[in-house]
């Protein structure tokens, strides 16, 4: 029996919950409430005629595993920050249960992406796989998403010359797990979490349909339309995808590459017209994902992105170069240009690039992935990052989860300490902000502004503005607030100095590029401090970074401007 505490806390939370649920589409509210009264459907297994591997090569080779994936030798792996050795027996599940790892370490445990380092002999591989049919009959491994894509890296396994060799492995037992698996998983999409979980389900589906031919396949190809209309539902008309997470979008992107290079290797197999629906969304999100990314060519770390889960923009693009998609020039984008349906806009001029996030919590029914960085912004010069991101360290609820979504860990105003949105649990949004991009000029310049879910009153008005001489950016609180909150947070690779006076100035010095120097001008309405924060750069990464703090009482035209220093 609960007490009086817990239920006076549950009772608090009714509110929240409420304005949490009632965005939810209807199909995906049916689903959530079917999953909490029966759970995950049960691993399906198939019968009839021996499943078949149609798909011997792919039309050109697939990317490496992604770069948290690290092999050392011996059956010795890391996999987002976690050492661990060679699978087997009770591990399966014994891992799923260890607390400090969590359940994305076990996502990714059963996906089985390292097994195609190359560092493991092919015999061990075939080992893993057979371990696993034989161990893991029920469980998180079976959850749709690991098992799409297990699904991925198997097809990619068994198609990738020298990685499986068929005295190794069973392939009449694997190609009938392979079927089971996916005929599990299209019973079993994420129709009660949709966005990019639904989206990955329904790429894979197909692709297992592509790789195997078996009395169930013509069903797992038949999902060609629901994916059609899930792309077309889920990637913008500006290219980018409906969770604003340049993260997943990269890895979304990587998948609907991989599907396009098994159409290019059995075209007479494709659902008709699914290559080039591939081929042009392709184009798009490959145009969105550089205006998302620095001149360092790494992406920009806005909602829940790190490095090293997805793979790098440049390799997507010459993925896509080699699958006959127009990728253009990849200079193009030099300038300012926005994507105004995904909210996003960069701002180029010289050595300066400026990228602001201008949009709310999306999609509206599924913000899990949003962080409370309305009207942030990266800065960086010279292709060095200066004001950065937090990034993500993990995915676990508590202090770091926390700290990563919250309005203080981003390069934004925070207004009498209350959150820009009702951010709770891991992956939890209740009320949310009101964002609008309301000026655009591609000479430079650009404005926003966010009213906070809890102070509707309240209005953040900004202005970015990024010239050859520097950017510049400038700050309006237009109704009642006690208090302001000004943050800067500042990339890892700089030393800062605060100068404390009427107008008072930071000096930022470029650590490993000598010679690269930062006046920031900050505006004398705040008082400002030099302090240390936590930068998450990938998945269980946390570094210390100096972050400057300013506090005031009012805010009218606050302007705080960059420009280089020799």
């Amino acid at each position: 029996m609960r007490g009086p505490r817990e239920i006076v806390h549950l009772a608090l939370r009714i509110p929240t919950l409420l304005r949490t649920v009632r965005r939810l589409r209807w199909p995906q509210a049916r689903a959530q409430v079917h999953h909490a009264l029966v759970g995950i459907g049960k691993p399906r297994s198939t019968s009839g005629d021996p499943p078949r591997l149609r798909i011997r090569a792919p039309h050109t080779p697939y990317l490496p595993p992604p770069a948290h994936v690290r092999a050392f030798g011996s059956g010795r792996f890391e996999l987002l920050g976690m050492p661990f050795e060679t699978p087997a027996g009770d591990f399966w599940s014994a891992a799923a249960r260890a607390p400090a790892r969590g359940p994305l370490f076990a996502y990714h445990l059963h996906q089985h992406e390292y097994l195609r380092c190359s560092e493991l002999p092919a015999s061990e591989r075939a080992l893993v796989i057979a371990d696993w049919i034989r161990c893991h009959r029920s469980g998180i491994g079976w959850d749709p998403h690991p098992t799409g894509l297990r699904l991925l890296a198997w097809g990619k396994l068994a198609t990738t010359a020298g990685l499986l060799e068929p005295s190794d492995l069973d392939e009449a037992v694997w190609l009938r797990s392979f079927a089971d698996q996916a005929e599990t998983l299209s019973q079993n999409l994420e129709i009660r979490l949709q966005a990019n979980h639904l989206l990955s389900n329904l790429l894979c589906v197909v692709a297992a349909g592509m790789w195997v031919e078996s009395p169930e396949s013509a069903g797992w190809l038949g999902r060609a339309d629901l994916l059609c209309d899930e792309i077309a539902a889920q990637i913008r008309p500006d290219g980018g995808h409906e969770e604003r997470s340049p993260m997943y979008h990269a890895l979304l992107l990587e998948n609907i590459l991989d599907l396009l290079n098994l159409c290019r290797a059995a075209p007479d197999r494709a659902p008709e017209g699914l290559t080039e629906f591939l081929s042009d969304t392709s184009e798009r999100m490959l145009a969105a994902l550089e205006i998302l990314s620095h001149r360092d060519g790494r992406i920009a770390l806005f909602a829940d992105t790190a490095f090293d889960l997805a793979p790098e923009p440049a390799a997507l693009r010459s993925y896509a170069e080699r699958l006959g998609v127009a990728v253009g020039d990849s200079g193009a984008t030099r300038g300012s240009t926005c994507l105004a349906q995904s909210g996003y806009v960069r701002l180029e001029r010289g050595d300066w690039l400026l990228l602001a996030s201008v949009g709310e919590p999306s999609p509206p029914h599924q913000p899990g992935h949003a962080h409370c960085d309305a009207l942030a912004f990266e800065l960086s010069l010279a292709g060095r990052r200066l004001v950065t991101d937090t990034g993500v360290f993990e995915y676990l609820p508590g202090t770091r989860r926390q700290i990563a979504r919250s309005t203080a860990s981003h390069a934004t105003l925070q207004i009498d300490g209350e959150e820009q949105a009702e951010i709770w649990a891991a992956h939890r949004v209740g009320g949310r902000p009101t964002v609008e991009l309301t000026a655009f000029s591609d000479s430079g310049e650009a404005e926003a502004t966010c009213r906070g879910w809890s102070r509707r009153g309240t209005l953040h008005r900004r202005r970015y503005r990024v010239i050859d001489a520097g950017a510049e950016i400038e700050d309006w609180i237009e109704g009642p607030s006690r208090e302001i909150w000004s943050r800067l947070p500042i990339g890892p690779g700089w030393s800062v100095e605060l100068e404390a006076s009427s107008s008072p100035r930071a000096f930022c010095r470029a650590l490993e590029q000598p010679g690269l120097s930062v006046e920031i001008e900050l505006p004398a309405a705040f008082a400002w401090r030099l302090s240390q924060g936590a930068y998450y750069p990938s998945f269980g990464r946390e570094i210390e970074r100096p972050v400057l703090i300013g506090i005031g009482r009012a805010c009218a035209g606050a302007r705080t401007r960059f420009r280089r220093v020799d």
